[in-house]
């Protein structure tokens, strides 16, 4: 038995909009959605590159509630970009929040943090340098020293 793909799946508040905005904020592709007759959406797919998000609308009544409902979100959507600072400036200027400006990490990579209209964070970032796993290790040390 072996894993061929995982997707991540995002529950939003209003799937519609979130489509909007992440096709404004990252330039993505709908793929196809399917919209019940209340219009609420059941399942939608976007194009992140060759790579596949899904969203849905709040299905309270089977537990599927957003980040925006619960308040918070246990997860960081890992966006790996060509320039994370253009990309972080395309989606705060699309609606996210900046809640951290992008800075050069101990572990070869340029990156920032923004959180979406709709709860979610995401860390946006591109590649610096190539740092193997003992130097990471040494300078994650060195940045947590107290």
């Amino acid at each position: 038995m072996k894993i061929e793909e995982v997707f991540a799946y995002l529950c939003v508040s209003d799937a519609a909009a979130a489509i909007d905005f992440y096709r404004r904020a990252f330039g993505v592709e709908e793929k196809f959605r399917l919209t019940e007759p209340s219009g609420r959406i059941g399942h939608a797919e976007l194009a992140f590159g060759a790579m596949t998000v899904m969203l849905s609308d709040e299905f309270p009544e089977c537990g599927i509630r957003s980040a925006s409902t619960i308040g918070a979100t246990p997860v960081t959507i890992h966006l790996h970009v060509d320039d994370a600072d253009a990309m972080i400036a395309q989606a705060v200027q699309a609606g996210a929040t900046l809640e951290r400006a992008p800075r050069d990490e101990f572990y070869g990579e340029r990156s920032g943090v923004i959180r979406d209209p709709f709860g979610h964070r995401w860390l946006i970032g591109h590649h610096i340098e190539d740092v193997g796993t003992d130097e990471m290790q040494r300078r994650y040390d060195d940045a947590n020293k107290s």
